[in-house]
């Protein structure tokens, strides 16, 4: 199916319009970055917002809602990833962000002028953001395989951002199709590496331009260590940009790693403005193209003697050359062969009264 022609071609998340011609939907993801504080995530609010991050979001799992209480080497994380040697229950519990704080901080973020969202890991989490008038989901990397979830989200009707992590093309169409199956297309593809943190060669940015098959509204969760990664993402086509935030580096959180503190922060959201500044629009920039035809690089017709009155304009008698100040060169056939009005100067610019 050509799923372009069925998803929305603008997605709208409380005040902010996402298109393929708007700003970058810049999200900071606090996840286990409160070190089990809250005043640590309204601090992360209210300096999110100082420096123009678009929303905040977290994660909506408590450690009973994902996996199992158990010290069975099955439940042992034994990878290469930076959790190895944890169990997972333990890890989740520490990095959860409890039911029972999730009113105050939607409270919050509203008091601050700033969107928060969530990702939802179960159908119950999804009813607790409900009540909380979560106005977008996101869908996380390994939930995409979870159509129950997807299907009761997308039947909820608003703007969903899925993650694509650990998805391959069938994954990703099954997504979609449960989406449309519950008349949601207020879709949003994130291309991700689910590799924590991402190294350089695992990237495959340009699978950005894959997902642009699908739909061009379209971006980038980034776990690379700097900002690089979004830059790129930026540049390729990416409209929303999703990284892990913290308040500072000693916070104790498994996500501190790949995450970044104020100051990157603050730097990343500058650099990601200055990158749409450069990129501007496929349209011409009439201003700087104004601007630029009265310096001294552009051309314009001269002539090249003293002229009388009545005297015919000749290839013989003008000529182009710098600064533009008179009639363009792609005029001169306008003006070739007519009579002068006035006597004319030697070196002096060609303008259209002469004739």
């Amino acid at each position: 199916m050509n799923y372009k022609n069925y998803l929305a071609k603008e997605v709208k998340i409380q005040n902010f319009k996402i298109s393929k011609n708007s700003k970058t939907f810049i999200v900071a993801e606090i996840s286990a970055n409160h070190g089990g504080k809250i005043k640590n995530v309204f601090r992360s609010i209210d300096y999110l917002k100082k420096i123009g991050v678009n929303a905040v979001k977290i994660q909506s799992y408590e450690a009973d809602t994902l996996t199992l209480n158990s010290k069975s080497k099955r439940f042992f994380i034994n990878d290469k990833s930076i959790w190895k040697g944890k169990y997972l229950y333990d890890l989740y519990k520490s990095a959860q962000t409890p039911f029972s704080w999730h009113k105050r901080i939607f409270n919050y973020s509203k008091k601050k002028g700033i969107i928060c969202f969530s990702s939802p890991f179960d159908k119950n989490s999804v009813n607790i953001l409900e009540k909380l008038k979560c106005p977008a989901y996101k869908i996380a990397s390994p939930e995409i395989q979870d159509l129950d979830l997807i299907g009761y989200i997308a039947k909820k009707r608003k703007p969903i951002i899925i993650s694509t992590g650990i998805a391959d093309i069938d994954d990703i169409e099954l997504a979609l199709k449960e989406c449309k199956k519950n008349k949601n297309n207020k879709i949003i593809l994130l291309n991700c590496i689910s590799s924590y943190p991402a190294r350089r060669h695992e990237l495959n940015l340009n699978y950005i331009n894959l997902l642009k098959n699908y739909t061009d509204l379209v971006g980038y969760s980034d776990h690379f260590i700097g900002d690089e990664a979004s830059l790129i993402s930026v540049g390729i086509g990416a409209k929303v940009i999703e990284k892990h935030f913290i308040l500072n580096k000693n916070i104790k959180s498994p996500d501190r790693i790949f995450s970044m503190d104020r100051n990157e922060f603050r730097l990343f959201v500058k650099k990601i403005r200055e990158t749409e500044l450069a990129l501007g629009t496929t349209k011409v920039n009439k201003k700087v193209l104004l601007r630029n035809k009265l310096k001294t690089i552009t051309r314009s017709l001269f002539y090249l003697k003293d002229l009388k009155k009545n005297e015919k304009i000749t290839k013989k008698n003008i000529k182009s050359f710098r600064p533009g100040i008179g009639i363009s060169p792609n005029q001169i056939n306008l003006i070739l062969g007519k009579k002068l009005k006035k006597n004319v100067k030697k070196h002096s610019p060609v303008q259209k009264k002469h004739v």
